[in-house]
């Protein structure tokens, strides 16, 4: 058998693994589900009012601000995933699996891409959900070609992949799933931090570049842009360098951690 097939068949059964576990575990998976459904609900019938008065100069209600808000939560969504990543990743680790992989003949990087498909999967499966319970209370996309609904959804596997390699690499250099899952948090406020609820020019002066220099606020742009036929000006480009920076940046530390972990 080729190295290539060996990977293939080694990557395929760490990702079977993967999902039995999800399925057997499902309660940090709803955990992570509920919280950007909260937000959604919370956002539109709580302070949708309030919040519609930031976005097209004062004059939206409540339905635009719904089409601004989805395309934020559904990429807060795929952020709180990965956050499951790292705890998965980080019990893999503590309790002694890996060791007993190691000595067994399996392809090296097969556990890596295991937990990466298997997260990948289940992002886009929550950004499924969440995007059902968005058209359930009146989210639209009638100008979206079929072409930028395939560009939105590649966006978005994309977005998952390099969110969910830097998830590995933060599970395998934490101590035990607490840590890994503080150490994820960013996962969750960066999308708080961006422009996710209100435009970044409404945002007080020095809180701006903060918000505008994150992967998440030209994601979310590039998102309405190819839902809702918004300006995507350069958050299309600045998109795609963040997914691939980030990408390098979690292969490589985590397949560095993993080749020279000890336990």
């Amino acid at each position: 058998m080729s190295t290539l097939s060996l990977a293939v068949r080694d990557s395929n059964t760490m990702l079977r693994r993967n999902i039995l576990h999800a399925r057997r575990y499902p309660s940090m998976t709803l955990n992570l589900l509920l919280t950007p459904i909260m937000m959604l609900l919370l956002f539109v019938y709580i302070f949708g009012d309030v919040m519609s008065a930031g976005i097209g100069g004062g004059g939206a209600d409540r339905s635009d601000y719904i089409a601004y808000l989805v395309p934020g939560i559904l990429l807060m969504t795929i952020g709180g995933t990965t956050v499951g990543t790292a705890v998965s990743v980080s019990m893999d680790m503590t309790e002694g699996i890996i060791a007993r992989f190691r000595t067994m003949s399996i392809h090296r990087g097969s556990v890596l891409i295991g937990h990466v498909v298997g997260s990948v999967l289940q992002s886009v499966m929550s950004v499924i959900l969440v995007g059902a319970v968005g058209a359930a209370i009146g989210f639209r996309s009638t100008d979206a070609t079929l072409l930028e609904w395939l560009a939105a959804f590649g966006l978005l596997v994309l977005f998952a992949t390099a969110f969910t390699w830097i998830a590995v690499g933060m599970g395998l250099v934490s101590p035990n799933a607490e840590a890994a899952s503080n150490n994820a948090m960013p996962m969750i406020l960066l999308p708080l931090l961006s422009s996710a609820f209100i435009p970044v020019d409404s945002m007080p002066g020095w809180f701006q570049p903060i918000a505008e220099y994150q992967p998440f606020t030209p994601a979310i742009e590039t998102l309405r842009g190819l839902l809702l036929g918004s300006e995507i000006g350069n958050s299309g480009w600045l998109t795609i360098a963040w997914c691939v920076a980030l990408s390098a940046l979690g292969y490589f530390w985590s397949k560095s951690v993993f080749d020279r972990d000890p336990r």
